[in-house]
């Protein structure tokens, strides 16, 4: 037997005893590295119209819009306002976020022209604030205006939902900056109905372009009509601020007891997290001398799961950018959002399996099909969607041809950035299994 087990370990040495081991499939391990911070649907968003745009790497700009500009009539619109933004985006590489909104302290009155000729009532009153002004709050609750609501939404989605240009939408509409309160004129608030009927009318508009809502709210909530089961995102606009719990009942309106206490604090696996950085937290983010209300970047990022974040702070000209608050900055955006790695591949015959694994904090919530291809054949197509954090998935196809194979993620909008994977071995487009 020593003999035998002698000869056969010189056999294996020398690859002579192959024949053996061809029933075995050949496997071959990928290495990691973090992937771009500026993949697509993730990371940190400035204003499309921001003084400094370029200076951080990323994949997504936001803008809003006045519902004035965009209705005429109960069934005319003029999309040209969202058509000029997206084309500036676009030119990018960068998908559009939007938010439509009918109130914003200090500018002058967004409802449409055609309800105030109608007589639907507004109220004008002064946010004495910091980011105060004269606010126009119209009646929300009028049945001419909630009519127009449906109808805009109803028109929106038929010309926007499933658009390749577009990430994300938030809700809005309602509210100062269409964040769904009138604080602190808590009365002029949209009431429950509303409420229901905007929610309502995106549901059924948008069913592929994610939407989100500002407040999670369960069955007895006071202010807001239930959302937790319906199929919306969440954004938290005082990311970093008013995110994470923090056992005081007067913050109770923060982030996340929001989402407990509308027993939503898992629909992050179904539907998208996203939000803005809180403004006072502009100058100092991702900086040594972080503000003293910070609650912490990266771990509101993991309670939270966020996958985007409007932000101001790196990207205006107001606040300065050395390379170390850049370097930190990049650092805590790879872990928003999903990241991907592909740990290992195998090919057995005319099957192959791919391993994949999620490190991220967040599922990919977009149709995008991922292509298996050798040359210049697509030999298989695989999802995305559904791969929590943490979790690894085989994908396997039977294929027909020789490598060397390779997969990539395309962007459906023309000139977008494609999804890379967390992979040392990751091109500019494809990556090649070794």
């Amino acid at each position: 037997m020593r003999f035998i087990s002698r000869h056969i370990a010189a056999a294996l040495s020398l690859g002579l005893v192959s024949c053996f081991a061809s029933n075995i499939p050949a496997e071959t391990k990928l290495q990691y590295q973090p992937a771009p911070p500026d993949n697509p649907l993730k990371g940190l968003v400035p204003y499309v119209d921001i003084d400094a745009w370029d200076q951080f790497p990323h994949s997504m700009e936001f803008h809003y819009f006045s519902i004035r500009d965009l209705m005429t009539g109960y069934e005319t619109f003029n999309w040209s306002p969202i058509e000029k933004k997206l084309a500036v985006t676009q030119a990018r590489g960068c998908q559009l976020i939007f938010r439509v909104m009918m109130e914003y302290p200090g500018k002058p009155n967004q409802v449409p022209q055609f309800l105030i000729n109608e007589g639907v009532k507004f109220t004008k009153w002064k946010r004495e604030a910091a980011d105060g002004g004269d606010c126009h709050t119209p009646d929300y609750d009028d049945p001419r205006l909630r009519k127009a609501l449906a109808n805009f939404v109803a028109a929106l989605g038929e010309k926007y939902d499933g658009d390749p240009r577009i990430g994300y939408v938030t809700a809005g509409i309602l509210g100062l900056w269409g964040e769904w309160h009138n604080h602190p004129r808590t009365d002029l608030m949209a009431k429950k109905e509303t409420q229901e009927i905007v929610m309502t009318a995106f549901e059924k508009a948008f069913t592929k372009t994610p939407v989100l809502l500002r407040y999670p709210a369960g069955e007895n909530d006071y202010h807001y009509a239930p959302n937790a089961n319906r199929r919306f995102g969440f954004h938290d606009d005082s990311f970093d601020w008013a995110t994470l719990e923090t056992g005081r009942p007067a913050d109770d309106w923060f982030f996340m007891p929001l989402l407990k206490n509308a027993g939503a604090l898992d629909r992050w696996k179904e539907v998208p997290i996203g939000g803005e950085i809180r403004p006072e937290l502009w100058e100092k983010s991702f900086t040594e001398n972080s503000h003293p209300k910070a609650q912490g970047f990266d771990e509101c990022v993991r309670q939270s799961h966020a996958s985007w974040l409007m932000d101001t702070g790196l990207f205006s000209k107001r606040f300065p950018l050395p390379e170390k608050r850049k370097e930190k900055a990049i650092r805590s955006v790879q872990k928003m959002g999903c990241e991907f790695h592909i740990p290992r591949w195998r090919l057995e015959g005319d099957s192959i399996e791919i391993d994949i694994e999620n490190r991220g904090v967040a599922p990919f919530y977009h149709d995008w099909p991922v292509e298996l291809a050798a040359g210049d054949a697509i030999l298989a197509k695989f999802d995305l969607r559904g791969i929590l954090p943490g979790e690894t998935k085989t994908w396997k196809a039977e294929i027909k041809g020789k490598g060397p194979f390779q997969l990539r993620v395309p962007n459906p909008m023309k000139g977008g950035k494609p999804l890379r994977f967390a992979n040392k071995e990751q091109g500019e487009e494809w990556l090649v299994l070794p």
